[in-house]
């Protein structure tokens, strides 16, 4: 998956315009306005519309760079069951570091949300390996907790004083992590 931050930083430090980038992805179904309209969203992080392929390849041979340089593998756990803010403990904890370096940190953490972070660790690095990047090189470019609201089947209530009910919500999150090479 395309790297918007890459090939933002790529295209500033070879001074390629927007256009030229442009003109390396226009194809059926997609002219030049477009493609710089698309171009742009992706240098802003917006995936509208969402990068092919073969646009991924096509913006490497204009960058003259490697696919893999441009590329970032994402995973994400979805609903997982526990609150956000648990998890965000245990993001901290890996976010910036190489993946095998946080794979170790990820074992000898006491935290309920590690399993569940080194899981979604696992299928980013194996997606990464899947497009033959070196995982050697792999860090950890992006490392989220988004809140997911309720569980479902979880609305009970827990009786309270004059005959009151509170209720108790039990909280989900999507975790999401990003490896890139580097």
């Amino acid at each position: 998956m395309l790297s918007t931050t890459k090939l933002k930083e790529v295209a500033q430090r070879q001074k390629v315009t927007v256009e030229d980038l442009a003109r390396g992805i226009v194809r059926g179904g997609l002219d030049l306005p477009d493609a710089v309209a698309a171009v742009r969203n992706w240098q802003r992080g917006l995936m509208r519309p969402l990068p092919k392929t073969e646009d991924v390849q096509h913006l490497a041979d204009a960058l003259s760079v490697e696919v893999s340089e441009i590329s970032g593998w994402h995973s994400s756990y979805k609903y997982a069951p526990m609150s956000a803010r648990k998890v965000r403990l245990v993001m901290t904890l890996i976010r910036g570091r190489p993946v095998q370096e946080a794979m170790d940190v990820l074992k000898f953490t006491r935290k309920r949300a590690a399993p569940m972070v080194h899981q979604v660790l696992k299928a980013a690095v194996a997606d990464a390996d899947e497009h033959q990047a070196d995982v050697d090189t792999l860090y950890i470019s992006e490392a989220r907790a988004d809140e997911a609201g309720i569980r479902i089947g979880t609305k009970r209530w827990i009786p309270k004083d004059r005959g009151r009910a509170h209720p108790i919500r039990k909280k989900a999150c999507h975790i999401h992590v990003t490896v890139s090479q580097g």
